[in-house]
Parts: structure tokens; sequence; C-alpha cells
């Protein structure tokens, strides 16, 4: 059978999650990692070592692009803004609608119509414990004390006045008394089980289960005239819910009760453990259906494949219903669908597979479970059909509550990188901002991916001139508040022809295209973490004009060349730690003026993302100070090599499933590398002189790359060789003779770090797909095997060559782009030809 269809389809419907609880403020005390795990106190402790935990968080820090770990992601969350993390985990989700049940109260949760910032519809389930304590903490206005007939009265007068602002009802029973709903409980008992709530004391708490059945009994007769659904928690939950009374099979009472037998009872959480119970009730009760949230994603996958395999046993497939149960963090959301998608294409496979239905047939089930039974059972007001990516608004349109002017920010910034790895931006006030850049981007032309370092304007043979125009789109999920100008943001930009259709030339895109090539061939994700290098310079008046000299000429890692910018960095360390980059270590280099910064590592999208923003971080704030950081290879004269240039060495491991596999493994192992890492690198090895066009891209950048300068002059590798351009790591605390990550000491400051990155992608994938094996490694200087060794290009004209003659890279990067990239190439060689003091201008633009 072909199962293309039924996955796409699946992968492609808009989500109805018609159970979920608010979202919480990042300053809530409600614990991050209760979005793992149903445990609390004591017991939370072990939480990380269960199954579920392990792939969520895993999953949950592939959505981030960050470190799998607990705080990586939870400093993650708190430097992008609450309003970005969610516009992130609602667009991976792709739902449609959520149907909230804000009785759950959490510390700091946003009310709901907050929550319509980012789905196209918010719908209300009214818990009626919650209502009825909250009528019960209420003073009458007489003085007197509550009776049952007050009580009633004023609670059955709330529930009707709700009933046309919500889509249904919601009892929390089996945590307060149990499902065996009395439904013909006595007047005496209610009004008995009121005494003893009401002796209790404020703030108010039904445990009683005479008053609860009560409670319930009543709120069916409303639910009944108003056609609402009941929703029941059946199953698993924290620790103040007995299991055993949690069983659905309890309920025979009610269902048995002809005076309800038209209302709509859904049992949630898949009643787990007893999900055999709910689907034989489901199919013996026309009343009752089924909700599988919180089942998902909160077992083993093992568990949540045989819970929902257990759930359609016997019950009709147009009686069961995805939710999330999402709760406090967005990314309970995301988790729950991710999870849905691949559980139901598991379970139905299963079934076709099994000859119970047809593919068709499984198609129509997945659209039914996943939307429509939904939509039709609540009465969901986005019509019957079942929504795709283009039916609905994307969440990049949505008003960000802690993106608006009422945060005190005025203006934001719209960050790219050209084709020349020149940043720059675009500023539009707040509103403008929320009301029109959100949804419909920013109009740019076609040339700003033609420009040059040395011309603002479209070189000749890119294909790109100033006809023509796309849209930036700001990617809301890396919206930053500015740690160094706190009125305004940034956010980085995505390309699009028009918003939601990527445009060919886009560098962040391209990087994205490539990766999901590595992801999808090989289930690798590549990890980058790179190395700023840049020199601090000062103006100084020299004969009338300005010049600008390095600070100072302390020697390399010298504590008097760290003191000369220590204020700067103790600012600048603070500002990346705002805006959640690592920096693992700084020191003074070995130029005059010459400093280091490593920044920590992570997915190679987010690794670029980071260095752009510690770029702007380091200009900013040296600018402050009256002081000018440059990124620029070299500074100084052609060939005057009395100093030593700037690069930004970048380090490159494979993970797969969060954990490190370019390290070898056990005890026979070449090299202390994986058979994967080895392929992977041997690709990069191989293509590394067209690689140049990209990670060394003006010819000032040829100035650095010479024989003894540990910059990597020849086409070769070495084992901590720092004269050589591919170096294997073994950083502290790995095993000796193991080896890590991989540094490219031949990428620097002028490169895009999004093509720069691609490019190492697209070569590393040639070497896994040809299986290609690493020479044996230099363990000397390589200018003593000048010989032997082959050169990497001197000069920007040779790399180019290389680059027009390397196939590889053109197929993973695209044609259109390449095209774009030798055409800004070829016409930087030409400028430079003809200007032998072009260098001087590149520290102002690099």
């Amino acid at each position: 059978m072909d199962f293309e269809e039924l996955r796409q389809a699946i992968e492609e419907v808009m989500l109805v999650d018609a159970h979920a609880h608010n979202i919480v403020a990042l300053d809530s005390s409600f614990p991050f990692i209760n979005s793992f795990s149903e445990a609390a106190g004591d017991a939370l402790s072990f939480a990380p070592h269960s199954l579920s935990f392990k792939r969520n968080l895993r999953e949950v820090a592939e959505l981030y692009g960050c470190e799998n770990s607990l705080q990586v992601v939870e400093e993650h969350r708190r430097s992008s803004g609450l309003g970005s993390i969610t516009v992130k985990c609602f667009k991976a989700a792709r739902i449609s609608a959520i149907l909230i049940d804000d009785g759950l109260k959490l510390d700091k949760m946003h009310d709901i119509e907050w929550h319509k910032n980012f789905t196209p519809f918010v719908g209300r389930i009214l818990r009626i414990e919650r209502l009825a304590e909250s009528i019960l903490d209420k003073e009458l206005l007489d003085g007197s004390t509550w009776t049952l007939d007050k009580f009633t009265e004023t609670f059955m007068e709330n529930l009707r006045s709700f009933a046309d602002k919500i889509v249904g009802l919601k009892s929390v029973a089996a945590y307060r008394s149990g499902l065996e709903i009395n439904t013909n409980v006595t007047t005496k008992d209610a009004e008995e089980g009121l005494a003893e709530v009401l002796c209790a004391g404020k703030p108010v708490r039904i445990t009683n289960k005479s008053f609860i059945d009560y409670i319930f009994t009543h709120s069916l007769e409303v639910a009944l005239q108003f056609d609402l659904p009941m929703q029941i928690h059946t199953g698993f939950g924290d620790k103040d819910l007995d299991l055993r009374l949690s069983n659905p099979l309890h309920l025979r009472m009610l269902l048995e009760d002809e005076r309800f037998s038209k209302c709509h009872i859904v049992l949630l959480h898949a009643s787990y453990p007893f999900s055999k119970e709910a689907s034989y009730l489901a199919s013996v009760y026309p009343q009752v259906y089924l909700d599988f949230g919180l089942a998902v994603p909160k077992l083993s996958v093992h568990g949540m494949i045989s819970s929902l395999k257990e759930l359609l046993e016997l019950a009709p497939m147009n009686k069961v219903m995805f939710s999330t149960d999402g709760y406090a963090f967005p990314e309970t959301y995301y988790l729950g669908a991710k999870k849905t998608r691949e559980i139901i294409f598991s379970v139905l496979h299963d079934a076709c597979c099994d000859g119970d239905v047809t593919v068709d047939e499984a198609i129509e089930a997945a659209k039914d479970i996943l939307a429509r039974n939904a939509i039709k059972l609540y009465k969901i007001n986005i019509g019957a059909k079942v929504f795709n990516s283009k039916d609905i608004v994307s969440a990049n349109s949505v008003n960000i509550g802690n993106s608006a002017s009422d945060n005190g920010v005025s203006l934001v910034r719209i960050l790219w990188v050209d084709a020349s790895g020149q940043h720059r931006c675009r500023v539009v006030p707040i509103k403008r901002f929320n009301d029109v850049v959100k949804k419909n981007g920013i109009g740019l032309t076609f040339a700003s991916m033609a420009m040059t370092s040395s011309v603002d304007g479209p070189a000749d043979e890119t294909n790109l001139t100033g006809v023509g125009e796309i849209r930036l789109m700001p990617d809301l999920t890396t919206i930053r508040r500015i740690p160094w100008m706190e009125v305004e943001e940034m956010v980085l930009a995505d390309m699009h022809l028009r918003p939601g259709e990527a445009w060919e030339y886009c560098p962040r895109e391209a990087l994205r295209r490539v990766s999901k090539v590595l992801k999808d061939e090989f289930n690798l994700v590549m990890n980058a973490g790179f190395e700023n290098e840049f020199v601090l310079l000062k103006s100084v008046a020299k004969e009338g004009k300005e010049e600008w000299l390095p600070i100072d000429s302390a020697p390399y890692c010298s504590a008097s060349g760290y003191d000369s910018a220590a204020p700067i960095f103790h600012e600048v360390v603070a500002a990346l730690q705002l805006l959640n980059i690592i920096v693992e270590q700084l020191h003074a280099e070995a130029g005059k003026g010459q400093f280091e910064m490593a920044l920590g590592h992570t997915a190679c999208t987010c690794s670029a993302d980071n260095l752009v923003f510690a770029r702007e971080v380091i200009r900013a704030i040296a600018r402050k100070h009256g002081l000018l950081a440059t990124f620029v290879p070299n500074f100084l004269p052609r060939y005057a090599l009395d100093d030593i240039g700037s690069g930004s060495h970048v380090h490159i491991s494979l993970w797969q499933n969060g954990e490190n596999v370019f390290m070898a493994s056990g005890s026979s192992y070449r090299h202390g590398i994986s058979t994967v890492g080895e392929e992977f690198m041997a690709g990069v090895l191989h293509h590394l002189p067209s690689i140049l066009a990209f990670t060394a891209p003006v010819p000032n950048s040829y100035d650095r790359i010479q024989p003894n300068t540990w910059s990597g002059a020849y086409q070769c590798w070495g084992k901590e060789n720092r004269e050589a351009p591919i170096r294997t790591a073994c950083p502290p605390g790995i095993k000796d003779g193991l080896v890590s990550n991989f540094e490219i000491k031949s990428f620097d400051g002028c490169a895009n770090p999004y093509l720069g990155l691609a490019a190492i992608l697209a070569a590393g994938i040639d070497g896994l797909r040809r299986h290609l094996s690493l020479p044996e490694p230099v363990d000397t200087n390589p200018s003593y095997l000048d010989a032997k060794l082959k050169r990497l290009p001197k000069s920007l004209s040779e790399s180019l060559e290389a680059l027009k003659k390397d196939d590889v890279l053109e197929d993973l990067i695209g044609k259109k782009l390449m095209i774009a990239i030798k055409g800004v190439r070829k016409a930087e060689i030409e400028y430079d030809s003809k200007n032998k003091d072009s260098y001087k201008q590149l520290i102002h633009r690099y």
C-alpha cells in the first residue's frame, strides 16, 4: 500500500484542540518542568528519568534549536519572550481552534482573550465545580447564609447566562469524589453536603460527594437545554486523584438515566489506563464520546499507540477526538499536536495493513479525529471543512501581547544578512510592526541580494536588478528586546516572494533547506559553535585625517589586553545572556587590539542567528564606548603580515536524537570519529576549495589565509593541529582519543553565516552519500610539506573557479542563489583589482 497520501493528509490538517488550559506568564511560579509530567512535590524530581520526559524535552530543544537541556530550554524561553515562543509552538502545531477550560487556576495565567492572538478560534469550556465554588466564596447581599435553594437558583442562573458564551461544560468529579455519579441524590443529602462545604471555610473547595453529584446533575439539565457537551475527567492525573474511582465504568448510573440520554458526554484523557473500558462505553452508549489528550504526549510512544489502538478497538471513529490538554506552557500544545500526528499515522497505518480500513477510509478517519468530530460536536464556527495551512491566517499576523507598545517598545529593527555577508536593517514603529509588518512584511528590492562589500547596488551576472520586490517577513521566534536600547526590539527576517512563499535567494531558507536534506536522508542535525575574532579600534587624528588604530598591542591571552576592554566585555556578556546566547570564553588574541569570544554550540540554524545577534551586540556596545569593533579578516595594508588576521572559526558536530554521533563509540574506531562523522568531514575537506567562496568571501579574506598564521592554508586536516584548516578537537571532558567535533578555520567575519553553514552542510551530505574516507591526518606544520600538500585557493578568484566546477553545492544550495553568489564574488574581485585601498572601507562594513 502507498501511505504517502495518508501521511500528507495527517500533516496538512489544521487541528481542533478540543480540551486545553490557559498559558501562564514567564514569571509565573508554576514550574516549567510540570509541562513534562503530572507529578508534583518530591515525585517531580524523578520525572526527568521517564521515557516521555526525555523524548518531549528533546523535541522542544529541537524546535528551539538549542541544547537538549532543561536549563538551556528555560533560558531560551526567558530570552525569547512568551509571545515569540507561543507563536513558534502554535505555528509548528498548526492548530486552528482551541477550547479552553479556564477553571484550572495557575499563577499569572493569561485570560482566554490573550490566546486569541495565536489561533483563529478560541472557545471556552466552563468548569462546573469552579463556578459553584466562586459562587459560594461570595457573601449574600442580605448577610444571610447560603441555603441549597439559594445556591441552586444562583448556580442555574449563572450557568444559563454563560450558555451562549461557551462551547461546553466540564466536571472534575473524578478528582473530588469519583465517577460513581448518583443522578438521584436526595435534597437532604445535598443540603448536608453544602453545610459540610461551608463549614470547611474559604476559599471554598467542594469535595463532598453528594453535593458534587447534585451540582453535576443540575448542570446536565442546562447542558441538555442548550445542547452543550459535558466533558468529564477520566483516568489518570496528578496524585490528588484516586485512580480507582476514575474508571469510566463508574458512570453507568449516569449513562443509564433516561433524562440525560441525549446529553453528549466526552470522556477525557483516553481514560488511561482504562482505554478499553472507554472504548466499550462509546460503542454501546450513543451519547459517549472520547478524547485522548494528556495520554498523548505524556505516555511513552508504545503507551500512546496502544492506548489509541484500544480506544479504536470498539469505539466509532466519528466519536473520537484530539486534544492536547495543553496547559501553562505553549510547548505542551506543540508536543500534543506533534505526537498526535505521528501516533494517528502509526495507528491508522497498522489498521490499513491489518485490513480494518482502506487508505481512503483512514484518511477520512484522520480528518474526523483531528478536526471534524470536534467541529460538529462543539458547533465551532469555522465551518465543517478541515482546514489546511493555506486556509488559516498565519501566526505571523497575530498581535502578540508582550511585543506590543505597552511594554515600552517604540521601534523594531528588522535584520537580514545579504550575499556579501553585510548586516542590514529596516526600522519600523511598533504600531506599524504589529498592524502591518507581522502579516505583510516589508518591501525590499531584488537587488538586495546582489550587493557587494563596495557598492550598494546590484552586481552584474547575478540575474538580480532593481526590478522586482520581495517581502522581508519577520521571524517572530527571533524577536528580542535590545539590551543596549530597551525601547527597541530586533527581529531576524526571512525573504519571501509573498507572505508564506519563501524566495529562492533567502540565506536563512537555504540553510533550512539543506538542513532538511541532512535530517530526511540521514536523521542527523548539524550543530555549530562560532569563535568570534574581532579588533577594537580607536579613532586618532593624524595630520588632520581620521585614522582607526588598535586600542593596544598586548600579546595573546594577556591579562593586560583583557583589562583594556574589560568594561566593554562585561556589558557584552550581560547583553548576550539576556539574549540567551551562551558565551563559553573570551580572551585577548595575538593581533593588535584583537580579541576572541567563543559562543556555545547549538543547531546550525540557531547558531547562525546567534552569531548575527552577537556581532550586533559587540559592535553596538563598542560604539557606545567610542570604539569601532571590526570583524574584517585583515584591516592592514595587503601583505603587511606583521599582524594576524581575524577569523570566525566554526566548530561542527553531528547529532541524532539528542546525542552527539560525530564522536566514535565502542572500543574500535578510526581517528576517534564515528563512521558518519568521518564521511561528513571527508566531504567538507574534499569541497573545501569551493566552500571558501562562501566562508572567505572577499579578496581581503585571503590575506589572512597564509601559512604559519593558524588559519589553515593547505587542503588537509589534523588532530589538534591549528595550522590545518580542519582540526579535530578533544575538549576537556571528552575521553582521551575521542573527537567531539571538528573546527573549520577558513571561515571569517565577512561570511554570511547561513550561506557558509549551508555550504559546509552540502559538502558533508556529499561525503555521507558517497561514503568518503579521510586521508591520514597531518601531524606537523603543513608548510613543511608544501611539495606534498595541495595549497588552498590563494585568492577569491581561485575559490570562485573551484565553486564554478562544484555541481554538488549548486544542486543542494540552489542554482539561482548560486548564480547570484558567483556574480557578487566576481564583482568583488573586479573592484578590488582596480582599488588597492578598498580594504580600508571594510572596517565600516564588517
